[in-house]
């Protein structure tokens, strides 16, 4: 997987001004984020994994597939999401067997998506949604992805007020970390989806997001 990361880096801008997106792509080593979630503490398993039908809530975030006022619609095996949040934003989850699952994967839990083909199905695996929303707006933000094989993700960054801000396309997917980093330094992202189109689907791991606290 490392050619595709260095491929990925090589197009990836350093600063956010560079890409003149409201959301820019950036070097992950570039941003000094101090909370990290790793879902190292969590229950996993082996081969599906094991399965979650609510929201996962953890220390500065909680994970789930949508936002209410969205459904799921299917493109292939993979989840697209479709509709606008509504305010306040609102995480949901899943139908059973639909939602999430943690992997144990190489050692390390990941965070996969499942697909509308459903629990336990290796063809669901990593082929459906998985939503954030941070506790506080964030500026900045990184998140590791797991199995990508030269695919497509898709991140849309949320307000509170359910407004979209920008979808940031991944592409190829790989092992490797993706940082977003918001325009102007505006604190405004209150959550995001991440999507995918890869042949095997994408599991996430090592959010980090949060801000070093102002010195005076």
């Amino acid at each position: 997987m490392k050619p595709l990361a260095a491929l990925f880096l090589a197009f990836a801008p350093i600063t956010a001004s560079a890409c003149g997106a409201p959301v820019c792509l950036v070097d992950p080593d570039s941003l000094s984020l101090t909370r990290v979630i790793t879902f190292e503490g969590e229950r996993a398993g082996g081969g599906p994994g094991h399965k979650i039908d609510d929201v996962l809530p953890l220390q500065g975030a909680k994970f789930g597939e949508h936002f209410a006022g969205q459904h799921i619609a299917a493109r292939g095996p993979h989840d697209e999401v479709k509709g606008h949040a509504l305010a306040p934003l609102t995480l949901m989850a899943g139908l059973a067997g639909q939602n999430l699952s943690l992997v144990n994967f190489q050692g390390n839990n990941v965070l996969n998506g499942y697909g509308r083909a459903g629990f336990p199905k290796r063809d669901a695996q990593g082929e459906g949604a998985i939503a954030v929303q941070f506790d506080q707006d964030q500026s900045a933000l990184a998140f590791d992805l797991r199995g990508g094989e030269a695919g497509t993700a898709l991140v849309h960054f949320y307000r509170r007020d359910g407004s979209l801000i920008t979808p940031v396309p991944v592409q190829p997917t790989g092992e490797f970390a993706v940082a977003f980093l918001r325009s102007g330094g505006h604190a405004d992202i209150a959550g995001l989806i991440i999507t995918n189109t890869d042949p095997q689907g994408l599991a996430i791991d090592t959010l980090r997001f949060g801000k070093p606290p102002e010195m005076s």
